[in-house]
């Protein structure tokens, strides 16, 4: 059975961060393996508190982990202290992690800064070198790349200047735009994802479409495959949310 490791944050709401993504792997029939680098106090009104996982003890995590388990894909959610940032690079090398996936959480959706002040150049430097792809949002990318975006020639400039950083492919998900879902996939070309905007605040969409990106890497799909059938699958997830009575609507997978 494929297997894809998760290395992100706990969300207590269960939307979002390791809770989302292995519920997206179990759907899509990959065995999932998590290890906790940040714990969070959030609803779905928003994140009130982050706490990082100390450095040794999510290098102990992992090495532990790994010594015993290989993930057919990895994908990184929050890293939020630049320590664990060198510890994931270090892992990458030790036990040279294929198809990896970064999901660059440093910006909730209302503004709220997710990671320490270094940690988006820190990821830039020693992370994106060693990536097959990163899914910034359009605001992750604004902050990665000092690019204010509002359209699509925004997100293309956007993607080049990130994929001079390093990763093999950079696609900017473009949910946030007002007037269409538009993802963009750079890999030296332009590939554009697009699909009906769906009206709604969603709770872990970026979460839920990199980890199902992951899993399709893990089948052993192409980028630009993985990419789609992980469109598809948020399209679906989509019409499967329910109302918490706050701010969000959650998937049910």
């Amino acid at each position: 059975m494929k297997k894809a490791l998760t290395v992100a944050g706990f969300d207590p709401t269960g939307g979002a961060g390791i809770q989302a993504d292995l519920k997206v792997f179990h759907a899509l029939g990959i065995y999932g393996l998590s290890v906790v680098s940040a714990l969070t106090a959030q609803n779905t009104e928003g994140v009130k508190a982050v706490m990082p996982v100390p450095d040794r003890f999510l290098k102990k995590q992992l090495a532990v982990l790994l010594s015993d388990l290989v993930p057919d894909a990895t994908k990184t959610g929050m890293l939020c202290s630049e320590s664990n940032v060198e510890v994931f690079e270090d892992i990458i090398k030790k036990h040279s992690l294929k198809n990896i996936v970064v999901d660059p959480v440093i910006v909730s959706s209302s503004g709220k800064k997710l990671a320490e002040k270094n940690v988006p150049a820190a990821i830039r430097k020693k992370i994106f070198p060693f990536c097959t792809v990163i899914t910034p949002n359009i605001h992750e990318a604004s902050v990665l790349t000092g690019i204010d975006i509002k359209n699509r020639a925004d997100m293309e400039r956007a993607a080049v200047c990130l994929k001079d950083f390093g990763p093999e492919n950079v696609l900017i998900t473009g949910g946030h735009l007002e007037d269409a879902a538009l993802d963009v996939l750079y890999d030296g070309r332009f590939h554009y994802l697009k699909s009906r905007k769906v009206s709604g605040e969603y709770h872990g969409t970026g979460c839920t479409f990199s980890a199902a990106l992951t899993a399709f890497l893990a089948k052993g799909y192409s980028v630009p495959d993985a990419s789609k059938e992980a469109k598809k699958f948020m399209n679906r997830a989509l019409r499967k949310t329910f109302d918490t009575g706050g701010k969000m609507r959650l998937f049910k997978l």
